[in-house]
């Protein structure tokens, strides 16, 4: 089954969220399924994620490495599909895969039937699964960048339109 517009919009209102709180820091939020991350189960298409600017300018500009590598991902977002082939993927493979790459944290965006976002948050070999907060409430989180920058919003405006 394809995303579809909901999943979309959520990714896409996801990345201008972080990326209007990372303001003159250097990262770069990456969305859409056209970026490809190297894992070593493999190529995976997160949703949105978060690398240093050096990163994604070798990518770019350089264009290499080609595959972006998932060691250098600071956070890694994925909007679950309910029933779609992706769904078991991201709530079970990728967080084994995304933890033992050494990301510092996981986020899963639930669509249906209002949005609420899982948390989880490297803690040695593994992640530490936050509360899940859905709409009327804050989501807050700090990300590790050069410097670390916090993000919060309600979840339920990310299906805003």
């Amino acid at each position: 089954m394809a995303a579809g517009a909901r999943h979309n919009w959520i990714g896409r209102r996801l990345a201008r969220t972080i990326e209007n709180a990372t303001a003159g820091r250097p990262v770069v939020v990456l969305d859409g399924g056209e970026w490809e991350v190297s894992t070593p189960a493999g190529v995976r298409k997160p949703d949105v994620f978060v690398v240093p600017s050096e990163v994604a300018r070798a990518s770019i500009v350089e264009e290499s490495p080609r595959l972006i590598p998932g060691v250098e991902i600071l956070l890694v977002m994925e909007v679950i599909s309910p029933g779609s082939g992706s769904e078991r993927t991201d709530r079970v493979r990728k967080v084994r895969e995304y933890a033992a790459l050494g990301i510092p944290q996981y986020w899963m965006i639930e669509s249906h039937p209002g949005v609420r976002i899982h948390r989880a948050v490297l803690e040695g070999a593994g992640y530490r699964w936050d509360p899940v907060v859905g709409k009327g409430a804050a989501f807050g989180a700090e990300i590790e960048a050069d410097k670390t920058f916090r993000v919060r919003f309600d979840p339920a405006s990310l299906a805003e339109f």
